[in-house]
């Protein structure tokens, strides 16, 4: 095998402005997304709380189709196919100076209700692992709806959510790769346009593999510092030493003349 030592550690020490940008673009599409995909999810599962029909029924429907159905095919069609179908086209826009392009647009879009999907049913689970006596306790204070879930349910809920979310961001940081279909220049799509010019291929598809095992490698570090940020009082206690598990306690007690 022909590998090039010289092109892989300088696409990787050195990357090229075409990669930095693809780098940088690849977060900014997962973060934003999963800003979105959270905000939906939360507003899915408080409407999945709801008795009235009106209300759980189409956030159900909207669960099961973006399940259901590949996020490839739901970023072409959102993309593509509304605006061959004459329904909606994304166009570029003007954001504090700053111009969106459609296509990325259409990916954080995408990205966001496939995980706002997701998270739906994770804020849900959470929501349903709180004590019912704490939904009985605020309503004996007179709090509402609203201030009963902002203050007391979606606090204890967010330690059962962490691990999950966190899992979800990993994910979502993996599944940025599917936009380059829609020619958004992510990394992957950079490093096939640095592909087509260099022909080195194995070279740097194993730069933006090692790229992406850095960035949710670091995520997984930041992941375990909110697990034990927020989960600390649901840490098991240190279990018994093996002596107090064999003889008990107490017969320790008396041999020790206690």
């Amino acid at each position: 095998m022909n590998f090039n030592w010289d092109v892989f550690w300088q696409y990787l020490l050195q990357p090229s402005g075409v990669y930095l940008t693809g780098l940088w673009l690849t977060c900014l599409i997962a973060v934003s997304a999963m800003l979105l995909g959270c905000a939906l999810g939360l507003a899915a599962a408080l409407l999945r709380l709801s008795k009235n029909p009106l209300l759980h029924l189409p956030v159900r429907f909207y669960v099961w189709l973006m399940r259901g159905t590949p996020l490839l095919v739901q970023i072409v069609f959102l993309y593509t196919a509304l605006a061959a179908g004459g329904i909606f086209r994304f166009e570029d826009i003007d954001l504090f100076g700053l111009v969106v392009p459609g296509n990325i647009q259409a990916a954080i879009i995408a990205l966001g209700l496939n995980e706002g999907a997701y998270m739906a049913e994770i804020i849900r689970a959470g929501i349903g692992a709180v004590d019912k006596g704490q939904y009985e306790a605020g309503r004996s204070l007179g709090m509402g709806f609203a201030k009963l879930m902002r203050r007391i349910v979606l606090p204890q809920a967010f330690r059962v959510i962490v691990p999950p979310l966190g899992n979800e961001f990993n994910v979502m940081l993996k599944n940025t790769t599917l936009v380059s279909v829609i020619g958004v220049q992510e990394l992957l799509l950079s490093t096939q346009m640095v592909t087509s010019a260099t022909f080195r291929v194995f070279e740097l598809y194993l730069v933006v593999a090692i790229y992406f095992l850095m960035l949710t490698t670091l995520w997984g570090f930041f992941q375990r510092w909110l697990e034990a940020r927020f989960g600390q009082s649901d840490r098991p206690s240190a279990p018994p030493p093996a002596a107090s598990r064999m003889f008990g306690r107490s017969t320790l007690k008396l041999l020790r003349g206690r």
